[in-house]
């Protein structure tokens, strides 16, 4: 019996929605988001390769910015601002479905921060939660089939 590698223990976790950047709404980029259960990696480049990731409770604001040649296209461009060091600001260009997106990934944010127990301290005692709660997930069913969960 073969010896399984210890980091086949640490796979990552079954892609919620990924996506890739779109030229004229094809898909047609080398460039690939993809969002899990705790973060959202994306990967750029066809000889040289780059990899980022971003943990999604440390994801502050999202903005969602359709133009008129988006529109056209049927993309969109969301941003991500956080606290994170490497990637401050991470924008997800011309994607599929963008305000929908943008929707899913703020839910799973909430969700995340809820489960780990992090409130921001500027609502922390208005919004009632305490931290002792259990949160239940997100429903994580794509019911529509356009390829972002509901």
């Amino acid at each position: 019996m073969a010896k399984q590698s210890s980091l086949n223990r640490f796979e990552a976790a079954e892609p919620l929605w990924k996506d890739r950047k779109r030229i004229l709404g094809l898909p047609i980029s080398f460039t690939r988001y993809t969002v899990d259960s705790e973060r959202l990696t994306c990967h750029r480049g066809l000889l040289k390769t780059e990899t980022d990731e971003l943990l999604l409770y440390r994801i502050l604001d999202i903005k969602c910015v359709r133009t008129l040649g988006q529109k056209l296209c049927g993309v969109g461009t969301v941003t991500l601002y956080s606290a994170d060091k490497t990637s401050a600001t991470l924008h997800l260009t011309n994607i599929k479905n963008a305000e929908k997106v943008r929707a899913f990934i703020s839910r799973m944010v909430e969700y995340e921060r809820a489960s780990k127990g992090l409130v921001g301290r500027e609502i922390y005692g208005a919004s009632g939660f305490t931290g002792t709660e259990h949160v239940e997930p997100p429903n994580f069913v794509d019911f529509d089939g356009d390829g972002i969960p509901d």
